[in-house]
């Protein structure tokens, strides 16, 4: 029999596809759009992961989604150092989310107070994503904005309390293996993890509108 983590990558994959191929991120990626665009993809970034960090201590004892709950992804100092080396000191005062990407942080305080289980699908997204597809986003920001290797602007995606990410991402898996939930429970947390994907590709969409190239 399939393992859950399994049902839920495969049934995420095409999604997850869309995601990485939308036109903002494609042009990101392809270094037709200037560092604005990065940092206001960074910002929006900072709002899902305050949501989700948020609700970190108060969840930690859950026993659903307080296995998840693991210190050395957390990724909020990081996008802060990010955002004040992109944006300067006040970049608290220019900071405003897109209406994708607040419907993406409200859904995520949604399931981190109601329903932990789907608090876990949004973790699982946001974070095992990061720690695979993400260190593309780096490695080319560096190259196209000349940030410092691993440095300010891109430290968002330096996991260094997380040395070893294959083995950290195998654990990951069979913690989702395992999680305390019926198979009903499970079916739910998989179409949670494709709502968590298609919140993602709003915001895509919606810095795609903001920032579209010139013809």
């Amino acid at each position: 029999m399939e393992s859950f983590s399994a049902v839920i990558r495969t049934a995420s994959h095409a999604q997850h596809v869309e995601a990485e191929t939308s036109t903002f991120m494609s042009d990101l990626l392809g270094g037709r759009l200037g560092v604005d665009a990065y940092a206001r993809y960074t910002e929006q970034l900072w709002f899902v992961y305050e949501a989700l960090e948020a609700a970190a201590d108060r969840l930690a004892a859950d026993p659903a989604a307080g296995p998840f709950v693991r210190p050395e992804l957390f990724r909020l100092a990081a996008l802060e150092r990010d955002l004040a080396h992109l944006r300067g000191p006040g970049w608290r005062a220019g900071l405003s989310a897109l209406p994708a990407t607040e419907a993406y942080a409200r859904r995520v305080r949604e399931c981190a107070e109601r329903w932990p289980a789907g608090y876990v699908a949004h973790h699982y997204t946001r974070y095992l994503g990061d720690l695979s597809g993400g260190q593309v986003i780096r490695d080319r920001a560096e190259r196209t904005w000349g940030f410092t290797r691993k440095g300010d602007g891109v430290r968002f995606y330096v996991f260094e309390q997380v040395p070893d990410p294959a083995a950290f991402k195998r654990e990951y898996r069979r913690l989702l293996d395992g999680i305390r939930a019926d198979e009903l429970e499970r079916q739910r947390v998989v179409a949670e993890c494709g709502r968590a994907f298609a919140f993602n590709t709003a915001v895509l969409r919606d810095l795609g509108e903001e920032f579209p190239l010139s013809a």
